[in-house]
């Protein structure tokens, strides 16, 4: 059993599914934790209204990250042109073992410079404005999601548990995997390049 601990990038008007869908999977795996980093100690809104409690502030965040999930929804929107934001994102993604984002999440790692040189994917309705930022990234439209070396992203919303999963299996193994999956009686797509809604 691995000891692993997923920290959750939280900011105003993130997608509560692209948090909670991976989040569910990940607390289900033995020795993983999960935490949440908000701008500050005020709970953070999701797109739908709900108020989440943070359990730590992004100036607190260090080199250390162990594995970090960038979510997407309407606050990326503001955030990809947030300089501040940006680095501070830079300097901690930079550092981490691996490196996750859902849904319009990728517009973020882009937009700071992560994603250059490296295959990623974005939710499809988002995937013209996501896909702008970035100079060499190689956006893929109708991919699910995408893994380039510690780096995963994922298409819209429910494509985050997809990419959970895999990131799991390739972490933890098949089995582990599985179990999981069955506990939360969770059938998801294993090809990350079959996405129905890439149009």
């Amino acid at each position: 059993m691995s000891r692993r601990r997923v920290t959750v990038l939280l900011f105003e008007d993130f997608e509560a599914l692209d948090v909670f869908g991976p989040v569910e999977l990940f607390s289900h795996v033995p020795g993983w934790t999960v935490e949440y980093a908000g701008p500050d100690a005020e709970p953070v809104a999701t797109s739908q209204g709900t108020a989440v409690l943070t359990t730590r502030r992004w100036q607190e965040l260090t080199a250390g990250t162990d594995i970090l999930l960038v979510p997407g929804g309407m606050g990326t929107r503001v955030l990809a042109e947030d300089a501040d934001f940006l680095r501070m994102l830079r300097g901690v993604a930079e550092e981490a073992h691996l490196l996750a984002s859902v849904c319009t999440g990728s517009a973020l790692l882009a937009a700071a410079g992560l994603l250059e040189g490296r295959e990623a994917t974005s939710n499809k309705r988002a995937f013209a404005w996501a896909s702008a930022f970035g100079d060499r990234v190689r956006w893929r439209r109708r991919a699910r999601w995408t893994r380039d070396g510690r780096i995963w992203t994922s298409s819209g919303v429910a494509a985050g548990m997809d990419m959970a999963a895999a990131l799991i299996r390739a972490e933890e193994g098949d089995e582990t995997a599985r179990e999981l999956l069955r506990a939360v009686e969770l059938e998801v797509q294993n090809d990350p390049t079959r996405n129905p809604f890439a149009g």
